[in-house]
């Protein structure tokens, strides 16, 4: 699958935090993930108010949802992680520990992360949405 994923980054733009600037997909089939929560099989917020605790929920939340499509983290073509917090210092957290992450190869494609006011959930500090590419 990764023969058919190319990501580029043009020597004119600026570098990246680990993501690139452009993905190329070869492959045929798209699966769109809807928003990943840190929500346990049950429905209820895991560590609320607890941003690690939630990114290593929502990880291993995302982690099943690829599976459930065929898919690996690093054919995540596109990902928009959405986190509970204007402090950069909070974002940069954020980030490192996702790519750190059981799903880390996602956040190496086109990626971007916005601080937000509120989540659907009380005490929700993180969701994140994928698209991956996959064979066929």
């Amino acid at each position: 699958m990764t023969g058919e994923i190319r990501r580029i980054d043009p020597d004119q733009l600026h570098p990246t935090p680990g993501c690139h600037h452009i993905t190329v997909v070869e492959a045929g089939r798209t699966a769109y993930l809807a928003g990943q929560c840190p929500l346990d099989r049950s429905g209820v917020l895991v560590g609320p108010g607890d941003l690690d605790a939630q990114i290593d929920q929502m990880a291993a939340n995302a982690l099943v949802a690829l599976a459930a499509v065929g898919a690996e983290p690093s054919w995540v073509v596109r990902s928009v992680i959405y986190v509970v917090s204007d402090d950069v210092t909070d974002l940069g957290a954020t980030w490192r520990r996702l790519t750190g992450s059981v799903i880390g190869t996602a956040f190496t494609t086109a990626s971007m992360l916005l601080g937000v006011a509120r989540l659907g959930f009380p005490g929700q500090l993180i969701e994140v949405d994928l698209t991956a590419a996959l064979p066929g």
